[in-house]
């Protein structure tokens, strides 16, 4: 698992910024929302937490992205 403290970033919404839980919700009048997908099967997660996250035991670091992989068949 990957240090969470290493994780955290400078963009406002913490942990939740690099987590493999994070949906953005981007309303019709242009704001965005950070929803914790773990709320959907676990009950001590936020739907929408209160920003920055700074510790969270659900937290998972998201792997590398495919552009970062490069093309694999």
């Amino acid at each position: 698992m990957t240090d969470p403290r290493a994780a955290v970033s400078s963009d406002g919404r913490g942990l939740c910024a690099c987590c493999a839980h994070v949906r953005v919700v981007t309303s019709a009048r242009g704001s965005s929302f950070v929803m914790c997908g773990l709320s959907r099967t676990d009950e001590r997660f936020a739907k929408y937490p209160r920003l920055p996250v700074l510790a969270c035991v659900g937290f998972e670091g998201r792997g590398p992205s495919r552009e970062a992989q490069g093309h694999q068949r």
